[in-house]
């Protein structure tokens, strides 16, 4: 007499709650960036800047920069508030080096390049939101006191816009380089003196030099790039406003995927 064995039904397989997947990754670098004191500084600081100058301009206008372009007069404080997010960008990435995060945030995530994008997705969606809020509420403002004058102008006419959301892109494109070279360099000053030395102050110093082909070259480096994208009127000498946003976006992704390869090979 045979008895038949039984064999218990296999388990289906079960997810696991703590899975990495690209959301979680987002979610945690997005609560990482808003639970930094460093963030919050630097926001705040950029968003006074812009609007103080404005301000500023605005109300002591009198005529005699009539040829600058209105929306580059306005937010001539970008270029303060430019410094500030690409510091902070940098802070995003070499500032994790600093504290010793990183090795907690690589352990969560071994395959490494999600941290990186994650971190570059989050923090250029914090960056042109909040530029380009800051650049309509600044135009808005100084037009309290260019009313009259012949920087007179609304949101609706041609091409105000357009210009305010440029520099909002410049200015995420530069952070985004500036975040691309402190992953690089794992280091915040480090990152900064790159971002001073090789964004801002390399162009003018070659600029000097009396050769065509260097100032050909010039006008495709990050900051010159920039110039054309904020602008209603085409930028004397400049690029094209779309040659210009192709030009930060490679230069952008370019560094990021160095950063991203690197991330992968090296230790931390």
């Amino acid at each position: 007499m045979t008895t038949d064995t039984l064999t218990p039904p296999t388990p289906a397989p079960t997810r696991s709650p703590y899975r990495v997947t690209p959301t979680r990754v987002l979610r945690s670098e997005w609560h990482k960036l808003w639970t930094l004191r460093t963030t919050w500084i630097t926001l705040i600081t950029a968003v006074a800047l812009v609007l103080a100058v404005g301000i500023t301009m605005g109300s002591t206008y009198d005529g005699d920069d009539s040829e600058i372009d209105t929306v580059v007069f306005v937010l001539f404080g970008t270029q303060l508030s430019q410094i500030c997010l690409a510091v902070l960008g940098i802070l995003v990435t070499a500032g994790e080096y600093a504290n010793g995060m990183i090795r907690a945030s690589l352990t969560a995530v071994p395959r490494r390049g999600p941290v990186l994008w994650s971190k570059a997705a989050v923090f250029a969606t914090v960056a042109f939101t909040l530029s380009f809020v800051t650049n309509v509420g600044t135009f808005l403002v100084a037009q309290i006191w260019l009313a009259g004058t012949d920087k007179e102008l609304s949101l609706t006419d041609s091409g105000v816009l357009g210009a305010l959301a440029g520099s909002a892109a410049a200015i995420t494109l530069l952070s985004l380089i500036a975040l691309g070279l402190g992953a690089l360099l794992r280091s915040v000053p480090g990152g900064i003196g790159a971002f001073v030395g090789a964004v801002l102050v390399l162009p003018e110093v070659l600029g000097t030099l009396p050769l065509d082909a260097i100032d050909t070259a010039v006008k495709y480096f990050p900051a010159q790039a920039s110039e054309s994208l904020g602008s209603i009127t085409p930028v004397e000498n400049g690029v094209s406003a779309g040659t210009g946003l192709l030009t930060l976006t490679l230069w952008a992704a370019a560094l990021l995927v160095a950063a991203s390869a690197l991330l992968r090979r090296r230790d931390v």
